[in-house]
């Protein structure tokens, strides 16, 4: 079985460079600002060409069944679709087992930023990977993050999700809802079944509002969204692949809203208590 890198809380290779500038990363304030406004930023550069390989070979080897360090993953879902001819590949873990997908949570250009959008210290959650292949890649449905977050209190939480391919309107690119971060927390309706299901519960108003924005990214560009934030995807048809890494992070100091184990494999924190430890480390502290 492969070393479980989780006990590691700093990079374990020279993949990122070590953070000794942040005014190198900062984002600026008219990106702050468009951030509290819509509820997203998008186009943010995280990831370099070497970056890029590295982090695609690692998914390669990850998306088998049979990789030695498949019991770390919290979730593998080779395919979470409904509809078997349509792939989507989903699990959170990776950070355990590739190295690379480890030292990515500490990458100067994601933890500056996150920090910012956080306004304080951040804490990471947890990572995901999404791999929609070409030709048969499946759907993400409308939803809201934090709809599978009640689990932790008070809402502070920012997500980072990053493409290692472009991402296309033609390709099942990240859509999002501008200003759907204001809207309260709506019911889940599952994950990658029928994409349009969310709309049931919307009201008059909110139907006006949902006017979804494409968000296409070169590979290595970022979006960040607000928890609440509503955005799903399309399926991809092309003759390309659609893989994407997402950081998942709080702001130090949310604490645990259930007895029950926060992560499938991780030792319960109880309800009311901080969350840190082994799988919740602090990643970056603009104080220090």
């Amino acid at each position: 079985m492969s070393e479980d890198l989780s006990r590691y809380h700093r990079p374990v290779s020279d993949l990122f460079p070590k953070l000794t500038n942040c005014e190198r990363y900062r984002l600026t304030r008219d990106q702050v600002s468009f951030y509290r406004e819509h509820g997203y930023l998008a186009g943010i550069r995280m990831l370099d060409e070497d970056q890029l390989d590295v982090l695609r070979r690692e998914l390669a080897e990850l998306i088998d069944p049979s990789h030695s360090g498949h019991s770390l993953f919290y979730e593998f879902n080779a395919n979470e679709s409904a509809d078997p001819e349509q792939i989507l590949f989903h699990a959170l873990g990776a950070w355990r087992i590739m190295p690379g997908l480890h030292d990515l949570l500490w990458n100067p250009a994601f933890v500056v930023a996150a920090s910012q959008l956080l306004d304080g210290p951040v804490r990471f959650w947890h990572d995901q990977i999404f791999y929609k292949p070409a030709h048969h890649g499946g759907v993400v449905i409308w939803h809201q993050d934090y709809s599978y977050w009640t689990r932790t209190t008070p809402m502070a939480h920012v997500s980072c999700w990053i493409g290692l391919d472009d991402s296309t309107r033609e390709n099942g690119c990240l859509h999002y809802v501008p200003g759907s971060h204001r809207w309260p927390l709506l019911p889940r309706t599952g994950f990658a079944n029928q994409m349009d299901a969310v709309l049931d519960a919307l009201t008059p108003a909110q139907r006006d509002e949902f006017k979804p924005v494409p968000i296409e990214l070169k590979a290595g560009e970022c979006s960040f969204h607000h928890p609440l934030m509503v955005h799903g995807s399309y399926a991809n048809g092309t003759p390309r692949s659609r893989r994407a890494v997402v950081i998942n992070a709080f702001r130090d100091g949310v604490v645990s809203a259930s007895d029950a184990p926060l992560l499938e494999g991780v030792p319960p924190i109880p309800a009311g208590q901080k969350i840190d430890g082994q799988f919740f480390p602090l990643l970056f502290n603009p104080a220090i």
